[in-house]
């Protein structure tokens, strides 16, 4: 599976809520999102490719701030 890897500023707790909500359990299973580490106060998030747009869609509708910094697809380029 092809990822790309998100820096998210926001809560982690936040970062699953806005998913779940926007696109819901399939969509959670289609973008099949983990958390690969932590950056300070910023997340590092891979999720599948093709359902980027969808999770970044997400954070953008959820009402508390979530921001998303970089996206990259390997995690050196995010470090």
């Amino acid at each position: 599976m092809k990822r790309r890897y998100l820096l998210i500023r926001g809560g982690k707790k936040d970062i699953e809520n806005a998913i779940l909500d926007y696109i819901g359990i399939l969509g959670w299973a289609n973008s099949s999102p983990y958390f690969v580490g932590q950056k300070g106060k910023e997340w590092i998030l891979a999720v599948n490719r093709k359902e980027l747009d969808r999770v970044k869609a997400s954070f953008a509708v959820y009402p508390e701030k979530i921001e998303v910094i970089k996206v990259s697809g390997t995690l050196r380029g995010i470090k």
